[in-house]
């Protein structure tokens, strides 16, 4: 579940949680009363999907390049040796 979050939610939504903390704050501050500050229906939900996107498609070529772990070998699945459970391995 932890992997799903970072890797897809989390870089998806971020974009759009700074841009919804920014307009509260500058509307907590009084900066966005003079019109400056469009209504969040007119807001830029193009570039926020577009950004989370690219951070997301980021993070998973990331995760490609850095997570290449050894793919030649044999495997040995998980198994029940002397009470508890020894992980899989590649050998």
């Amino acid at each position: 579940m932890s992997r799903i979050l970072l890797q897809f939610l989390l870089p998806l939504l971020l974009p759009a949680a700074i841009y919804f903390g920014w307009v509260l704050l500058a509307r907590r501050t009084g900066k966005g009363q003079a019109g400056g500050l469009t209504p969040l229906q007119e807001g830029p939900w193009f570039w926020l999907v577009a950004a989370g996107l690219a951070l997301m498609v980021g993070g998973l070529v990331f995760t490609v390049l850095i997570g290449q772990g050894h793919v030649e070998g044999t495997y040995e699945p998980p198994r029940f040796e002397g009470g508890r459970v020894v992980p899989g391995t590649v050998k």
